[in-house]
């Protein structure tokens, strides 16, 4: 059975939901030119590597099922979704005994994201006029997600630098890698370094068995890292270590201003690690459950952006780490001050920005290759649950030979897109009348099941 209940382990820090000044829907336009550059990318390796014939689809028809992994509120998700779909039914059309009906293909989605993910927003977004059911899914995609062999392609994008947690020595003022002065891994300091590699390693290989798993074998994922560091090249002087920079100074300066406290400033550290290409590929080729298929650069075309504009897409990103560690009175202050830092400085990160030739962002494309199969047959019944108020009241599971079974639950939850999800009192009442271990799955409004 999958271990459903490690997601809780994980710590959770959403991007902003909602769609005002601050949110992330209206704070991604460069994460949307980031799947627009892969879109071609993503053609290619359907149209040279899906197989149809193996994974069932060459003279019958059944549910083709995709994954998209931090989904986050839209609508780059949905654009990224459209554009698989596309290849997927290109491909389908012209390789198939069944090509004079590509319409006749049907398509499940599952949108992923921590539970406090702003699913409203997302399902709000969802085009009515859309080729696929859609359900969303919480969790940390750091566990399991789905049942044995379930889905046909994962695909996620800007996800995979989060790490599930921070690692809990760099927080220790009496470890040797305690990160006093820096916010993100730093180079100067080998203990800190080898804390957050051995934590991006540790999620990694819990990312991939997961999907192992849960792939049927010959199963396909694209990964897109964001703002990759070169090989050879320190982090502080990468892309991403420029503004992760600015913002670390910030907090020291009002720490020194008597705004922030100190202890809050020198506990504090970004949950996210941006691996080298080099490092990504050993960790892929050592876990041995996949297949590098293709790995390369992905580039897109850069536009100048204002300091506004960077700092907004920054607090998207992280608003509620700032709130947690710091409070909600102090979120204001911090970003206005990180602002105008940016503004001061702009010149020279623009300089800095334009001669290191970044952001480096690195597309993956991977086939299951573990061999897993789906799980022993068993006689299981049909799972009866009734709902009242969003609460489960009644739930019947029979087996036929008397004997108690080991279920994997897959719980599908139907409302409207203003529906409060998730419900956390129905999934505490539906885990206590099945044991604790279930995989959640929240459909919007208009899906039929």
């Amino acid at each position: 059975m999958a271990h459903i209940e490690s997601n809780n382990l994980t710590e959770a820090y959403p991007m902003v939901g909602g769609d005002d000044a601050y949110s992330y829907a209206n704070n991604s336009t460069y994460q949307r030119g980031v799947v627009d550059a892969a879109k071609e990318l993503i053609s290619e390796a359907i149209a040279d590597k899906l197989d149809l014939k193996i994974l069932g689809f060459d003279d019958t028809l059944k549910p083709f099922k995709i994954a998209d992994l931090g989904c986050s509120v839209g609508p780059n998700t949905l654009l990224a979704v459209q554009n698989i779909i596309e290849a997927i039914e290109l491909k389908f059309q012209r390789t198939t005994n069944l090509h004079q009906k590509p319409s006749a293909l049907e398509f499940q989605v599952f949108l992923n994201d921590h539970s406090d993910n702003d699913f409203n927003t997302l399902f709000k977004s969802l085009p009515h006029a859309r080729k696929y059911f859609a359900a969303g899914l919480p969790g940390s995609f750091h566990s399991r997600l789905f049942p044995r062999s379930s889905i046909h392609f994962v695909h996620t994008s800007y996800a995979l630098h989060w790490l599930s947690k921070v690692p809990k020595e760099i927080v220790d003022p009496c470890s040797p890698a305690w990160n006093k002065g820096s916010i993100q891994c730093s180079e100067s300091n080998i203990e800190v370094v080898r804390a957050y590699s051995t934590q991006y390693k540790n999620d990694m290989e819990s990312f991939l068995n997961a999907r192992a798993e849960e792939l049927v074998p010959g199963g396909l994922m694209v990964l897109i890292l964001a703002a990759v560091v070169p090989d050879g090249i320190p982090l502080s002087n990468s892309y991403v270590g420029v503004f992760n920079n600015i913002l670390g100074s910030c907090f020291n300066d009002l720490a020194k201003m008597g705004v922030l406290s100190e202890e809050k400033v020198d506990s504090f550290n970004l949950p996210t690690y941006n691996a080298t290409p080099k490092e990504l590929e050993a960790i892929i080729r050592t876990n041995g459950n996949f297949t590098i298929e293709k790995m390369e650069k992905l580039s897109q075309p850069r536009r100048r952006i204002t300091a506004n504009e960077y700092a907004s897409g920054i607090r998207a990103g992280i608003d509620g780490l700032i709130k947690k560690h710091f409070g909600d009175e102090f979120v204001d202050e911090i970003f206005n001050y990180f602002t105008t830092k940016v503004e001061e400085n702009y010149s020279i990160i623009e300089e800095k920005i334009r001669n290191m030739r970044w952001p480096y962002h690195l597309f993956n494309f991977l086939e299951n290759v573990s061999g897993v199969t789906t799980a022993p047959k068993s006689t299981v019944k049909p799972v009866a649950i009734t709902m009242k108020n969003q609460s489960v009241s009644s739930l019947e599971v029979d087996a036929e030979d008397g004997n108690s079974l080991e279920f994997v639950w897959q719980l599908f939850i139907n409302g409207g897109p203003h529906n409060p999800w998730l419900p956390t009192c129905l999934q505490k009442k539906f885990a206590e009348m099945v044991g604790g271990e279930y995989l959640l799955e929240t459909f919007p409004p208009e899906v039929v099941i």
